[in-house]
């Protein structure tokens, strides 16, 4: 997501410190790349790092996949949850499975399982993009679908959120074909992503028409999402119906079920996606009886804070630390 579209300008005020591209700290980041990567590490993490600093997200991410370890983790690629277009994910598995099920070994372990949803404006991004937060999650030991979905402006809200359910849906379903436990299995989402996850869950309505009900996902996680702000003030209104209100369509008014725990993580130097909407989005969850932890991912901007699940960039943050002790509690 690279405009600032989101960042509310009224009462609403981001409530991080304003991001700090200084020279001292360019020359900082630099040295400390020099300790931990030979020389032909220090040119593409520096400049990824660069990339980032000036948010052109689309770059980072080409250069995150092409840098990032495997670690021999598996993976299967374009399986359609659906019939339309962008219906389809990637699912990647730990180590230990991938290597059983290339040997054709017997397996009879259970994973718990992850299902991703990119960010970008809910115009842009692919599951191809974000094919190294697969990497990292199957690195930790979690069978993990990464998804596409329909995006604006062809398709504007709700068809994003229904095609974010019905791939949790799919996932839930049919996670015991993939060695995953469906009864440990969370949701994440980053930015756009983290809106579609948190408003297919929080209200039931997306979930029940594929057999789901919000409290049969063990836990959501949400990074840096936009769920509280009048989109009508920014370019990301032609992502909503022309007659569409905030009230209509935003995840903090549509609640709806039993719900499942949270975690909201907000980036410290985040200039795209406003504090506040972390902020209202824990009230009403907290208000309908969830369970609503928060977390602030220090030194992160926008882009880093989804991109330091990469591994050559684990060190800039500690996102990839806090989600996965947060999944470990939740997924026991």
């Amino acid at each position: 997501m690279t405009s600032h579209y989101i960042r509310q300008h009224s009462s609403a005020a981001p409530l991080g410190k304003s991001f700090d591209s200084s020279n001292d700290d360019n020359s900082t980041a630099k040295s400390r790349v020099l300790i931990r990567y030979s020389m032909t590490g220090v040119l593409v993490v520096g400049a990824v790092l660069m990339a980032t600093q000036q948010a052109q997200a689309s770059s980072v991410l080409s250069v995150l996949n092409s840098v990032t370890v495997t670690g021999g983790v598996g993976v299967s690629k374009d399986i359609l949850y659906g019939e339309a277009p962008l219906q389809d994910l990637d699912i990647y598995y730990p180590k230990p499975l991938a290597q059983a099920m290339q040997r054709q070994q017997t397996i009879a372990a259970s994973y718990p399982m992850v299902v991703f949803v990119h960010g970008g404006s809910w115009e842009s991004g692919t599951k191809e993009d974000y094919a190294f937060v697969g990497k990292s999650f199957a690195q930790a030991g979690y069978v993990t679908a990464v998804i596409n979905y329909r995006k604006a402006p062809e398709h504007l809200y709700p068809d994003y959120v229904k095609d974010t359910a019905r791939a949790i849906a799919w996932s839930y379903h049919n996670a015991e074909s993939f060695y995953a436990n469906p009864q440990r299995l969370a949701v994440v989402g980053h930015s756009a992503g983290a809106f579609n996850v948190v408003a297919a869950v929080a209200n039931e309505d997306f979930l029940v028409p594929y057999g789901l009900k919000p409290n049969d996902i063990r836990a959501v996680v949400g990074i840096a999402g936009p769920y509280s702000y009048d989109f009508r003030n920014f370019s990301s209104a032609s992502a909503f119906p022309a007659t569409a209100t905030p009230d209509e369509v935003m995840p903090d008014r549509q609640i709806k079920g039993t719900q499942p725990p949270y975690l909201l993580l907000t980036a410290e130097k985040d200039q795209v996606v406003a504090a506040q909407n972390t902020i209202n989005m824990t009230q009403a969850l907290r208000a309908h009886g969830a369970t609503v932890g928060n977390g602030v991912i220090k030194g992160a901007s926008h882009t880093t804070s989804i991109g330091a699940m990469a591994s050559p960039l684990r060190w800039v943050n500690d996102v990839r630390a806090q989600v996965l002790q947060y999944l470990a509690t939740e997924l026991q």
